[in-house]
């Protein structure tokens, strides 16, 4: 039994490697990864890589390679309130608070998240149900809407925001708060939290209150 197991984890090892050999042949030049839904990010950061086109499927890249040997342990998810509906939920470009508090993994910390290591698709585990469970509680048929709404993380996973479904929420893709606007603020609140220019918990509780009045104090009004 043991002899059996070692010849099929080696078999699974390599497999592994022969698709991501396959993957990097195939790749345009200058992809640097290779998102799950068959296209290709040409990012020159790993943050947010993928991010509209379900995460990362195989990185293409050295510092890819090297960083997506394993995902770090995420520990548990902490709400950053109680939850207390599930079904009539409020739509608009802020998430109803009463279903979608917003959440994070309790060992992402700052140094976790900071480290060159670190890589948001090692740990993007939204799958399509759990989108579609989002939608329903939001009030929509559960269905797929491309780049018309974005099924997005409260706190981003850039922040140690959770894959629950407390940290989810159906955000416009289009108009003058999308999730294009998000984006940009995530990024910018990932750098000030390395940074130390604010903690991480204020990050995560501020984008989760309000990320709407965030943006205009960073950037200000969206276009």
């Amino acid at each position: 039994m043991r002899h059996t197991a070692a010849v099929l984890l080696i078999a699974a090892i390599a497999c592994l490697g022969a698709a991501a050999e396959r993957a990097t042949a195939a790749a345009p030049p200058g992809a640097t990864a290779r998102c799950n839904d068959g296209t290709y990010s040409y990012s020159k950061t790993h943050s947010g890589t993928c991010s509209h086109h379900h995460g990362v499927a195989v990185w293409l890249d050295a510092d890819g390679a090297a960083g997506a040997s394993g995902a770090p342990a995420l520990g548990a998810t902490v709400l950053l309130a109680r939850r207390t509906a599930s079904s009539r939920c409020t739509r608009g470009p802020r998430p109803d608070r009463q279903c979608s508090p917003g959440a994070y993994y309790s060992r992402l910390t700052t140094a976790v998240i900071c480290a060159t290591s670190f890589r948001t698709g090692t740990i993007r585990n939204v799958p399509q149900s759990e989108k579609y469970a989002v939608e329903r509680e939001y009030g929509m048929p559960a269905r797929l809407y491309g780049r018309s709404i974005e099924i997005d993380h409260i706190v981003s996973l850039e922040l140690g925001g959770s894959n629950n479904i407390a940290n989810l929420f159906p955000e416009p893709g289009s108009g003058r708060a999308d999730y294009h606007f998000k984006d940009k603020l995530e990024n910018r609140l990932h750098q000030l939290v390395c940074n130390g220019a604010i903690t991480l918990r204020h990050a995560q509780e501020q984008i989760a209150a309000n990320w709407e009045a965030l943006y205009r104090r960073e950037f200000g009004s969206p276009a």
